[in-house]
This record gives C-alpha cells, sequence and structure tokens, in this order.
C-alpha cells in the first residue's frame, strides 16, 4: 500500500505561509497585488480564474480582475498588458490560457514583463530557470517539488524519470529535478521502450495527457508516483494519466487525482504573487 501525497494539505499549508509572509510585506507598507485576464467565456477557465481569486482573498493578496469579451483583439489584449507592466502597484500579471484562436498566445506571454510573469511562462523566466538565476518557477512543477520534498522524499541522487515534455510541465519540471541533484530523463512520445525507461524510476513525473496510461507494468517496486494530469471519466469522476488502482500496491507514494498536484498550481502562483512584491520592492 503505497503512502498517499495529500495535495491538499501541502498545499494550504503553503498558502498559510504565504498569508503570514504576506501580512508582514504589509506591516512594510508593500501591498502584494496580483491581475488577472480572463478573455472570452470559457468555463473551465472562469472556473480557474474564480479559484485564483478566492487564493488571493485567503492570502491577503490584492486581486485585479479584467474580464474581457470574447472579441477583444489581440491589439487591446497587449496594449491592457503595457499598462500593467508600467503599473507599480501590480506585482504580477496572469493571462488566462486557453484565449480565443485569433489572438496569439505566444505573443501574449511575451509581452508580460518577465519581473511580472508569475505563470513563469515568459521565455526569460525559463532561461533563468535554466540557468538557476532567481526568477519566477512554473506553478506546476514547482509544486511538485515542493509534494516531494514536504513528503521526506529524497530528490538528491535518484533517478527521477519524466514522461511528457511540454513548455508547461515537462521541460521546467526535468530543470527543477536537475537542480535539485536529482539524475533525469526525459519520455515522450518517441521514446523507445517506454517502460524500460520508466521502471528504472526511484521519482516517475507522469504529464503524458492520456487518461490512466501509466500501468504497474511502467513502474518500478517503491517508486515515488506524481500524477500532473486529470480528466474527466464519464459524468463526475476524474481521473489523471497515472491507473491509480494498478499502480498504488507497488508505489511507496503516489499522488490521488483529484486532491494531488491540483492544489498546488494556484497555492505556488500565491508565492510567486509574494516573490514578485519581494524582488520588485529590493527585499
Amino acid at each position: 500500500m503505497a503512502e498517499i501525497i495529500d495535495g491538499k494539505k501541502i498545499s494550504q499549508d503553503i498558502k498559510d505561509e504565504t498569508r503570514d509572509k504576506v501580512a508582514a510585506l504589509k506591516e512594510k507598507g508593500i501591498e502584494a497585488s496580483l491581475a488577472v485576464i480572463l478573455v472570452g467565456n470559457d468555463p473551465a477557465s472562469a472556473v480557474y480564474v474564480r479559484n485564483k481569486k478566492k487564493a488571493c482573498e485567503y492570502t491577503g493578496i490584492k486581486s485585479l480582475s479584467y474580464e474581457l469579451p470574447e472579441e477583444t483583439t489581440e491589439a487591446e489584449l497587449l496594449e491592457l498588458i503595457d499598462k500593467l507592466n508600467s503599473d507599480k502597484t501590480v506585482n504580477g500579471i496572469l493571462v488566462q490560457l486557453p484565449l480565443p484562436k485569433h489572438i496569439n498566445e505566444d505573443a501574449v506571454i511575451k509581452r508580460i514583463s518577465p519581473d511580472k510573469d508569475v505563470d513563469g511562462f515568459h521565455p526569460e523566466s525559463v532561461g533563468r530557470l535554466s540557468i538557476g538565476e532567481r526568477g519566477f518557477q512554473s506553478c506546476t512543477p514547482a509544486g511538485v517539488i515542493q509534494l516531494l520534498k514536504r513528503s521526506n522524499v529524497q530528490i538528491e541522487g535518484s533517478e527521477c524519470v519524466v514522461v511528457g515534455r511540454s513548455n508547461i510541465v515537462g521541460k521546467p519540471m526535468a530543470m527543477l529535478l536537475i537542480r535539485e541533484n536529482g539524475t533525469v530523463t526525459v519520455c515522450h512520445s518517441r521514446t523507445k521502450d517506454l517502460r524500460e525507461v520508466t521502471k528504472r524510476a526511484d521519482i516517475l513525473v507522469v504529464a503524458i495527457g492520456k487518461p490512466e496510461f501509466i500501468d504497474a507494468s511502467y513502474v518500478k517496486d517503491g517508486a515515488v508516483v506524481i500524477d500532473v494530469g486529470i480528466h474527466r471519466k464519464g459524468e463526475k469522476k476524474l481521473c489523471g494519466d497515472v491507473d491509480y488502482a494498478s499502480v498504488e500496491p507497488v508505489a511507496s507514494k503516489i499522488t490521488p487525482v483529484p486532491g494531488g498536484v491540483g492544489p498546488m498550481t494556484i497555492a505556488m502562483l500565491m508565492n510567486n504573487c509574494y516573490e514578485a512584491a519581494v524582488m520588485q520592492n529590493n527585499l
């Protein structure tokens, strides 16, 4: 029986710690703030934005909300980002993805100042991460590192395998594990003999985007398994990229879906907003 890594509890701990740090900033006359931009009426995006607002309220971070109509032009969105970039009272800027098809996501991400890029998506943020400089880490991979550390999983010297190479999760995940002195292999759709590679892993992070793809045959006995995926299975049930029922008996520790990696993303976003306020005030 694997030990379940409780993302709800760990994310709550991080939000509590962030709330205390934000309160300490307020005592110095500094109010941390986050601007969230939502374009269009995608229902899932609206839920995410609502959750981010709630987290801001809980941690004491000022939340500025910009809900723009679907027909907003790319030029209008870029103009708003420029305005927020130059506003010294705004510490973090987040544009909720996906954007409507007529807007170039890449251009929008690049327009956000790297010093306010609390999502950690700007190429400069990725560059800072890759060479170990101070900057914003992509929230989901940063959350995975906290799950491992706070569950007493030793990353240093461990064989770590990341399944998935997306810019949002896979690549930054690999870089963060390297930073923690893990020995890292990145797998993807072109990897030969995927099972042979994943079965070497002491720590297996799965972000492949395929429901319940990884079963026990991919997992070494006693491995720590982190499932980044989330999919709707049937009317109400959620599942991840890992076949939990199959893998749980062979893993030493495992994240559930829901309640594993998911809650960590917003907790780390709040921490990044705090860090933005610290950096911009040269503290």
